[in-house]
């Protein structure tokens, strides 16, 4: 007689509702277009044109001819490909250099001929939304944002989840060059006078900046390559006030060609202006670091609309467990897992339990792969994939549970070992063996594990298995049991639930 088969649960929902920016700057006009979980939609487009619209602007007040006519065809391709792909909400914000340029309005024109309706964003607009979009990736930032556009910089006081006090400068990027040109001294001192003046000067003492914009996103880049950095993420990479100095002294003794083998030719230009920028804004606001972040004034401009309860969300859970529902085969199973093995782990900071939470709900994405790569498969995801709010050391504590989880045993593949201290790693392989266990125990569904119990009792791993279930525990699930036992240093032993 066969077994009557238990009801399965719902799949997690994901909205894969699709949205769209377009955001024509002072440098780039660039279109985005998002798909997926409102809380953190994964970025499925991505193109920017450098048009450089505020090149000229210092100059002659008006956007040149040639950028004009690269945006216009910008802004043709990326109307067509937001109807092609057939967004359910297309947003097309402008800012610094159409706001100022005298002729700013006949790009407007165009744009509207287009279909496209521009929002005009000012100064505190533009830093309101790179604040937020810092937020959204960093919950816990507490610092200074810097937002270096080509027209304009921006900088915004985040903290305690908030954005507080805003203020734009006139040192974008394409304006530096010009500056830079009448002597360091006079330049240094041209920022700390705005600076000054605003009522900026010693605000960031002691906290982080938090770099956004391309130009500065490149200098991180460049430091990573220049220094052999192991994880080529950029997202929370962080400098300190020394080292940025140092890379702006390097800039200047290496080949143009060296650089361009390194970063994005198109923002080699700006590299120096933006170095000597950051350093005097260090110096300037007192801060210690600078952080770098994936996200920024588009992101802001997503999660201003978001309700609370939905920006209360985990970016990093809501991106876990959207990534374990697609690559996985069950899709409840990552909350599941890390619900069985948390006794195990009940001294934990919230920190690390909610860095287990996410290895939990990514314990299945290496399945696909060829049983003798899943390991790595598995590492690769953790240490590459799109997450944010998470640094290099969380992102290699999850890389080490996969790695374990997925049959890597308990050593630590480079690069984890320089990225994360080795009792966290050997903690994680831990959570690793755990996984591995409840994961065979059950066969990937929820039944198992919640008819099942494990705890640490009296020297001892114990798994506590009903009399009716008892078939449960076969031979692979009683090896994996004491695996995960002798990690512990602890004895292996069944008992009845």
């Amino acid at each position: 007689m066969s077994a009557t088969p238990r009801p399965r649960k719902p799949a997690p929902t994901i909205v894969e509702r699709r949205t769209a920016v377009i955001d024509i700057g002072s440098n780039s006009v660039r279109l985005v277009v998002y798909q997926g979980p409102e809380r953190l939609p994964a970025t499925i487009f991505n193109e920017k044109v450098m048009a450089g619209l505020g090149k000229a602007l210092a100059e002659t007040g008006a956007i040149a001819a040639d950028a004009m006519a690269l945006a216009r065809t910008a802004l043709a391709r990326f109307a067509w490909l937001a109807r092609e792909m057939a967004v359910d909400e297309l947003r097309t914000v402008a800012t610094a250099a159409v706001r100022d340029a005298s002729n700013g309005g006949e790009l407007l024109s165009a744009a509207r001929a287009l279909g496209l309706d521009v929002e005009i964003l000012s100064g505190e607009d533009e830093a309101t939304a790179a604040g937020l979009g810092v937020l959204s990736a960093i919950p816990e930032a507490d610092g200074i944002v810097g937002d270096l556009g080509g027209g304009s910089l921006e900088l915004v006081r985040v903290v305690a989840g908030t954005v507080t006090d805003r203020a734009s400068f006139p040192l974008g990027v394409l304006r530096l060059g010009a500056m830079r040109a009448k002597g360091r001294a006079a330049f240094e001192a041209k920022v700390a006078k705005l600076l000054a003046d605003s009522g900026w000067t010693g605000r960031g003492k002691g906290l982080p900046l938090y770099m956004v914009g391309g130009s500065w996103r490149a200098l991180a880049r460049l430091d990573m390559q220049l220094t052999g950095y192991p994880l080529p993420v950029i997202h929370e990479y962080a400098v300190s006030a020394d080292e940025v100095a140092r890379l702006g002294r390097s800039l200047a003794r290496l080949e143009k060609a060296r650089i361009k083998s390194l970063v994005s030719s198109a923002r080699v230009p700006t590299l120096a202006d933006a170095a000597a920028l950051l350093t005097v804004l260090l110096k300037q606001l007192g801060a210690s670091t600078a952080i770098a972040s994936a996200n920024g004034l588009r992101e802001g401009l997503l999660f201003q609309r978001l309700a609370p309860e939905v920006r209360a969300q985990d970016p990093l859970i809501v991106a876990a467990r959207g990534e374990g529902v697609r690559l996985g085969r069950f899709p409840e199973h990552g909350d599941l897992v890390d619900h069985w093995i948390a006794p195990l782990f009940d001294g934990e900071s919230a920190e690390l339990a909610r860095l287990r939470h996410a290895a939990c709900l990514l314990a299945d994405v290496g399945w696909r792969a060829n049983p003798e790569f899943r390991a790595e498969r598995g590492v690769e995801i953790a240490l590459h994939g799109d997450w944010v709010a998470i640094d290099a050391r969380g992102r290699a504590l999850i890389a080490q549970a996969l790695h374990s989880s997925l049959g890597g045993g308990t050593d630590s593949p480079d690069p984890l070992g320089r990225l994360a201290p080795h009792d966290e790693l050997a903690e994680a392989a831990q959570w690793g063996l755990a996984m591995r266990l409840g994961q065979r125990l059950s066969g990937g569904v929820s039944g198992p594990l919640e008819r099942t119990t494990l705890a640490v009792r009296g020297g001892a791993l114990v798994l506590g298995v009903a009399a009716a279930d008892a078939a449960l525990y076969g031979e692979t699930v009683e090896r994996r049991h004491k695996a995960l036992a002798g990690a512990l240093g602890l004895e292996a032993t069944l008992e009845p639930a």
